[in-house]
């Protein structure tokens, strides 16, 4: 299928959806965001993927966010459901999606990132949440997921400076995996996803589930008293039998994903 705001590949069990707006540093509108949920629901919904990346066109910019020219010309729109970008608000997407930052990630860009479940970041990428400086608000995630990933006062310090955090403070604030040099952002996001294709991929979505769940619940108890649906799904499947299986055979494991 052709797209016309994004450019989309399939390696395999791999889906590579690349941001492609280069002449806006891939900002993005309503229009874009409409065509990205239509792209993350059918590789949801695809039993023969399973993982994401995300990343920009160019060299310059992962997503420069909101597209604020689209905004003052009166031509906003309200959010799909899922979000900016498709993903921010994609509260049950079970299959891992990794963020592949290759420049500028501002704004709705970085929400972009932090709606991810990891982020791999080229040495010229650059983070910032810097709503406040044109009078909005980082509503697409942001000034929730942040402060939940690197705590209170550090988040606090990046949103209400809007200041812009190079990737290798990044790596040491702890919402960024790895720091690759510029030009391999893509490359090393695809080496993090065929390490997690070589698990179990229901294993791996019953894993993702617990964890973001888990955390939500009011008790460290609870959580890990808690069986989860994908975990009951991944307990109930027969790969839970050939994993241990494959191992006992020592040979890799032939997952089928039921």
């Amino acid at each position: 299928m052709a797209y016309q705001f994004c450019n989309v590949h399939d390696e395999g069990r791999l889906r590579i959806v690349t941001l492609n707006r280069p002449e806006v540093m891939n900002a993005l509108h309503a229009d874009a965001h409409e065509e990205l949920e239509k792209v993350w629901d059918e590789f949801a919904q695809n039993p023969e993927l399973w993982v994401g990346i995300v990343t920009g066109a160019g060299d310059r910019a992962f997503s420069a966010g909101n597209d604020l020219k689209i905004q003052v010309a009166g031509k906003r729109r309200p959010m799909p459901p899922s979000g900016f970008a498709g993903l921010t608000n994609r509260f049950d997407l079970e299959k891992p999606v990794i963020a592949a930052v290759n420049g500028i990630a501002m704004g709705g860009g970085f929400e972009i990132a932090l709606a991810c479940d990891l982020i791999i970041a080229s040495e010229n990428a650059l983070f910032a949440l810097p709503e406040p400086r044109v009078g909005l608000v980082a509503g697409a995630g942001g000034l929730h997921r942040l402060p939940r990933m690197i705590g209170q006062k550090q988040a606090l310090g990046m949103i209400l400076t809007g200041r812009r955090v190079p990737a290798a403070e990044g790596l040491k604030l702890g919402f960024v995996n790895e720091v690759v040099p510029q030009g391999q952002a893509l490359e090393a996001a695809k080496r993090w996803a065929a390490l997690i294709l070589e698990c179990s991929p229901l294993a791996i979505r019953a894993s993702k589930q617990a964890v973001y769940a888990g955390l939500d619940e009011e008790s460290l108890a609870t959580a890990i008293g808690t069986m989860y649906p994908a975990q009951a799904r991944n307990r109930d499947s027969q790969d839970y039998i050939e994993g241990p299986k494959a191992f006992a055979e020592k040979r890799k494991p032939n997952w089928r994903n039921m």
